[in-house]
């Protein structure tokens, strides 16, 4: 890798004065997600492109150079995926922010990478569309959803981004510009170059443009708030919700730690009893969405009917103001076992039928390492997150790889929406099938054959 004044005069050739920054000029913050373990190191330059050609040529000059290039969005993730090795060059794509078209006949919408979730949602609103993916921080860039195969709580009905992403334009190491997919609904052509590049972490090439499918926006909703005696009643109940037909749109768990503390960090009063929250364990939050009232009324009386069935305490439909911040509360989970110094937070999958299952070995395996483990999830798709509470770096090690190993014999996933990044491909080397893994790496050698693309991200 050449030195540092050489990288960075090479790049000030490339891109206008403002576009590149070194040395003190380098704001900490882009070095960085907000993994809570992750190390980051001490880039050469970050840079600032703003078209696919400054793009291409960072790409070109890095490939030839042997300059380690490492994608960050907005810095949201949590798995260390865009924290950079000594030496490297940060491409922020902040200022590829353009949401370059909305097309209404074929619903779709065409953006920078730059662009955020909440930039495109107030554009679509008032269109009556709706791009589905809430990975629950709308501040968020769709280049960095793309990177991790972001989800999130509407997952249950719509899926994750690789759902909803439909054509790419990337930039390949060596500068190369490729066009994938488009606004068609579906492809037999080849191989599916989209879904290879969706969820790789910026590892086989920087994603300049994404087409995304766009729905109707409902017009209607509601959210329903069931406190039961217990988790695993929780858990149980969730394949029984999703079979009953309602189609919700959101379907998560929250525990009763993280239900006190969240409500508390937003300063929320749901009006609970104060019996119930002293005997509830967990709760189910059920959302509801549709684009006619009366059907909406029909789906909240049926859904409140289940859960008492399944054996809730009791069933609170809220008001919009308050189940607005229930879910807000819900999305800061992350930034209230961050405040209660939790020593690491992770996201695992399983199929949500094994949930019961998963939690119940999430209980026995907290006790053996003397950890404190608080969590929430989807668990309309089986995505659980959990904080960790464990300060001795080996025993929470010894924790994870046995938390991910329960997972995986369940038929899970190391992780369901935040990637690998640096801090769980040890993971992730360690259990997963090595011919798999093997296979992966070869399609790493055949995007990046000089390894430029954030290495040290999946694998090492």
């Amino acid at each position: 890798m050449p030195d540092v004044a050489t990288v960075v005069e090479a790049l000030r050739a490339i891109l206008p004065a403002d576009g590149v920054n070194a040395g003190s000029e380098i704001n900490h913050d882009h070095t960085h997600d907000e993994a809570l373990t992750a190390h980051a190191g001490t880039p050469a330059a970050v840079v600032f492109p703003r078209t696919t050609e400054e793009v291409s040529a960072i790409l070109r000059l890095a490939d030839a150079e042997g300059i380690a290039i490492t994608a960050r969005g907005a810095g949201t993730g949590l798995s260390g995926g865009c924290n950079p090795i000594d030496g490297a060059v940060v491409v922020s794509f902040e200022r590829m922010n353009t949401i370059l078209e909305i097309d209404t006949e074929n619903f779709t919408a065409t953006v920078e990478p730059g662009v955020q979730l909440d930039q495109l949602d107030a554009v679509l609103a008032p269109m009556g569309m709706v791009y589905p993916v809430f990975p629950g921080e709308y501040s968020a860039s769709l280049g960095g959803n793309v990177n991790t195969n972001a989800g999130g709580m509407r997952a249950v009905k719509y899926g994750v981004t690789r759902h909803h992403v439909i054509g790419l334009e990337a930039v390949l190491p060596g500068g190369e510009v490729i066009t994938t997919g488009g606004k068609i609904v579906k492809v037999s052509t080849g191989y599916d170059l989209t879904q290879l590049i969706i969820g790789s972490e910026g590892t086989l090439a920087l994603t300049t443009k994404a087409t995304l499918r766009l729905y109707p926006r409902a017009t209607h909703g509601a959210t329903v708030l069931a406190p039961f005696l217990t988790l695993e009643q929780v858990t149980s109940a969730v394949p029984k919700i999703v079979a009953s037909g309602i189609g919700p749109l959101i379907l998560e768990y929250i525990d009763m730690l993280t239900m006190s503390a969240a409500t508390a960090y937003v300063g929320l009063d749901l009006g609970i009893p104060k019996e119930i929250q002293d005997t509830a364990l967990a709760y189910l939050v059920v959302g509801l969405e549709s684009m006619h009232e009366d059907r909406l009324d029909a789906d909240v009386a049926t859904v409140s009917e289940h859960l008492f069935e399944l054996g809730a305490v009791d069933v609170y439909v809220l008001p919009p103001a308050a189940a607005a911040s229930l879910i807000d509360a819900r999305e800061k989970a992350f930034w209230v076992a961050k405040a209660n110094n939790a020593d690491d937070i992770i996201d695992i999958v399983v199929p949500r039928a094994a949930i019961p299952d998963f939690m119940e070995r999430v209980s026995t395996l907290a006790a053996e390492h003397s950890a404190w483990i608080a969590g929430c999830g989807h668990a309309g798709d089986g995505n659980v997150h959990m904080g960790i509470f464990q300060p001795d770096p080996e025993i929470r090690s010894n924790l994870l790889r046995a938390l991910f190993s329960a997972a995986m014999e369940l038929g899970g996933a190391i992780s369901g929406e935040h990637g690998l990044g640096t801090e769980k491909k040890k993971y992730f080397l360690e259990l997963e099938d090595p011919t798999k893994i093997e296979l992966m790496r070869r399609i790493k050698t055949a995007f990046d054959p000089n390894g430029i693309l954030n290495p040290g991200t999946i694998f090492d």
